[in-house]
């Protein structure tokens, strides 16, 4: 078992190497859906000697088995969002300690410590469901504020619009996270020039408007909000950490996450040089479910500085390789 300042302290890649080893080795061993994928992949955990070397479970497995090191009930399972017939994903959490420590140190490494921060949240599907990870994650980050302004705007567009007027005016540094279609919504009725602004989309219309190419998207959200960049935050429900973009769709990890992206052919196969292919990722935050998934995004990772960019889905719905877990 690893210990939570093991990760959290990684600071080079032969430490990640190691740690992810040492977790990769519990997770085999504990993890039934997983031990059955790689058992049936027939690779022998005894080869498995580097990170790159490791096998990544489909994430489609999220939607219909219970991918745990731990049988006991979960603390907490959060849940994917999805249209009324779908089957959602299902992440079962037994220690929120690992949670809350991956997203508070992640947002600080990118955005300094909450409590300097006025966290205004624009995100009306999150939360008109239960079971959002990232509600939870920004429940947390505004409480942790010392802002009296931070605090959620579900359809109130006429206040939001006041408040950013008046952190603007006291020179507050503001994040501004919202779902795109609503900030969509609010930039179609007020426009505000406030350069300081960081402005965090989550991505996705929720069937609300009709999808966008970044760029479009982007240049629509500069110009209402009077700024320069769009942040993005590449997360899921099935993992404990999130990557941040600060603009122009170039994601960065925090230093237990790592991004690789393998072969559309050859879900065996990691591929480098800046090609483009599926995302995979680790996340060593991710301690009592899977740390290795293998997601339905397409991307490119540029190996000089690390940083990746999402270039969109797969548009078949199983990756394949799902079919040799045994049911």
């Amino acid at each position: 078992m690893v210990a939570k300042e093991d990760v959290f302290s990684i600071e080079n890649d032969d430490d990640f190497n190691r740690i992810a080893l040492k977790i990769f080795q519990y997770q085999i061993e504990n993890n039934e859906v997983y031990k059955k994928y790689v058992n049936n992949l027939h690779i022998d955990k005894s080869t498995v000697q580097h990170y790159t070397d490791i096998p990544f479970l489909p994430i489609q497995f999220f939607k219909t088995q219970k991918v745990s090191t731990i049988q006991n009930k979960p603390l907490i399972t959060f849940t994917s969002s999805g249209t009324t017939g779908m089957i959602n994903s299902q992440h079962h959490v037994y220690d929120l300690d690992w949670y809350e420590l991956s997203f508070r140190k992640a947002f600080e490494q990118f955005y300094g410590k909450a409590e300097n921060v006025a966290i205004l949240a624009l995100l009306p599907s999150y939360l008109e469901r239960d079971g959002s990870s990232l509600i939870y994650m920004i429940d947390d980050l505004i409480k942790s504020s010392n802002l009296p302004q931070s605090n959620y705007f579900l359809y109130n567009h006429e206040e939001l619009y006041h408040i950013l007027n008046q952190l603007k005016s006291q020179g507050t540094k503001t994040l501004l996270i919202g779902v795109t279609y609503a900030l969509l919504d609010f930039v179609e009725n007020y426009k505000i020039d406030f350069p300081e602004l960081i402005v965090m989309e989550t991505g996705g219309m929720k069937g609300k408007r009709k999808e966008m190419i970044r760029e479009e998207l982007h240049q629509v959200l500069n110009e209402g909000f009077g700024v320069m960049s769009i942040h993005s935050e590449y997360g899921m429900t099935e993992l404990l950490s999130q990557g941040y973009s600060n603009g122009y769709g170039l994601f960065k990890t925090p230093k237990w996450m790592k991004i690789l992206i393998r072969d559309t052919n050859d879900p065996l196969t990691l591929i480098t040089n800046n090609n483009t292919g599926a995302i995979n990722v680790i996340d060593l935050a991710n301690v009592h479910s899977c740390s290795f998934i293998a997601t339905q995004d397409l991307g490119r990772k540029y190996e000089d500085d690390g940083s990746f960019e999402v270039l969109g889905r797969f548009d078949n719905a199983d990756i394949r390789g799902c079919n040799l877990l045994v049911q």
